[in-house]
């Protein structure tokens, strides 16, 4: 009987092809004797899985560089159009899509507003099914050639069998949205174009972590401030990194109501929209009929002159270090990285004020060893992300495309207990 962690042929060819992808991808372009000692892998293994790729045009030729006294040495690197990925960011005030060739550069972007109704669900559907018809026209692809579409969305988001992934957003009234489903009943995308869909602070981290200020780090937090406030762990355990409500640590006892319902949150403090909020309540007058980007950005400003926008900035910086210090405790990352668009805005402004209160709450040890500085990929980095998911499952899948695992009927013995249990 062949062991349970056995692994096949299969497996390790698997494992060797994306073994040479990702640090031709990462650290390219490189020469089949540079790949040896990067990878760990034979000259033989080298030369096969070179070949492979080469004929499966993942790999390209790069020209050539000279070698010490022999032959030149040609140079590899991950062929960019081999691949194409989207991107989709559903924010708090627009839905941003953007398709992406395998090096992630931008071919073709779409945008769409959010208006009065803002996130309910068949707006936001209806946004996304457009944009990516739009981006796909822009760039002449045919949707077959998609690697997938990478979704960053608000909430907690689940895999349910039958249904995909379920959303529950509950500070945007998403309660158990089977979002996958709708848009495969709602996109025209083939069968074949799969989509992965995570909570938006960890596709804003999985950007960080592979291109951005937390490249390098074992471990790290990168946390999305816009409307609200999410966050992406990253660990030596969770190397991915995974999503955390960030936003919901308790922050004052008996505080102000967040979206979410419950009193004292970060969020009804440090997201934008509990800001603005707080500043009109303190006297300030953001500009009529101005979004929130603009508003938060008239309120930076405003703080130069106005001691009431000042004091604010001044308080809501210590919200932010505090919820940072628990962060700090329980995970003593190395790195804290602050984006979102919101986040950036304030970033200039707060970031040594936030510093200095995140030391003063957490443990010393911890505080001692992490640094909090902002994430350095703008405001475009949940998209990028959203597109790293389908480019990340790519490479696991040794840069071939994953093969959908046909469903299996389930036994006879367990229908007939489903039909007895009471719904």
């Amino acid at each position: 009987m062949v062991g349970r962690n056995r692994r096949t042929v299969r497996d390790l060819r698997r494992a060797n092809r994306a073994a040479v992808l990702q640090r031709l991808y990462f650290d390219g372009p490189l020469s089949r004797f540079e790949l040896g000692p990067a990878t760990g892998l034979s000259s033989g293994s080298i030369s096969n899985v070179v070949a492979d790729l080469l004929a499966d045009g993942v790999l390209e030729e790069a020209g050539n560089v000279d070698s010490d006294g022999g032959r030149p040495r040609t140079l590899l690197r991950v062929a960019p159009g081999s691949g194409h990925m989207i991107g989709v960011d559903v924010g708090e005030t627009r839905v941003r899509v953007e398709l992406f060739d395998l090096a992630l550069t931008e071919l073709a972007r779409a945008e769409r507003a959010l208006g009065p109704e803002g996130y309910e669900v068949e707006v936001v559907v209806e946004h996304i099914r457009d944009a990516v018809a739009e981006v796909l026209a822009a760039a002449d692809l045919a949707p077959d050639l998609l690697l997938g579409v990478g979704i960053g969305v608000p909430g907690i988001v689940e895999h349910a069998a039958g249904r995909g992934a379920v959303v529950h957003g509950q500070t945007v009234g998403w309660d158990a949205v089977a979002l996958e489903s709708l848009l495969r009943e709602r996109c025209e995308l083939p069968a074949s174009v799969p989509y992965f869909i995570d909570n938006g602070a960890r596709t804003l981290g999985q950007a960080e972590m592979w291109f951005g200020a937390g490249r390098g780090a074992r471990s790290a937090i990168v946390v999305l401030f816009g409307s609200g406030v999410g966050a992406c762990v990253v660990t030596p355990e969770a190397e991915e990194g995974r999503a955390v409500e960030a936003g919901h640590l308790t922050v004052r006892v008996g505080g102000r109501r967040c979206r979410c319902g419950a009193p004292g949150c970060l969020e009804a403090y440090a997201g934008a929209e509990a800001l603005l909020e707080r500043w009109r309540e303190a006297g300030g007058q953001p500009p009529r009929d101005a979004d929130q980007e603009s508003a938060l950005a008239a309120l930076v400003a405003a703080a130069e002159d106005d001691a009431v926008a000042r004091g604010l900035l001044a308080e809501t910086a210590e919200y932010i270090g505090a919820g940072l210090s628990d962060l700090i405790n329980l995970f003593r990352p190395e790195r804290i990285l602050i984006g979102g668009w919101a986040g950036l805005r304030l970033g200039p402004a707060l970031l040594p004020a936030v510093r200095r209160h995140a030391v003063a709450y957490a443990l010393r040890h911890p505080a001692e060893r992490v640094t909090i500085d902002l994430g350095g990929l703008g405001t475009d980095a949940v998209t990028v992300g959203a597109a790293i998911l389908p480019l990340a499952d790519f490479f696991a899948h040794g840069g071939r495309r994953a093969e959908p695992v046909p469903e299996e009927p389930q036994p006879a013995w367990r229908a007939a207990l489903e039909d007895r249990t009471p719904r």
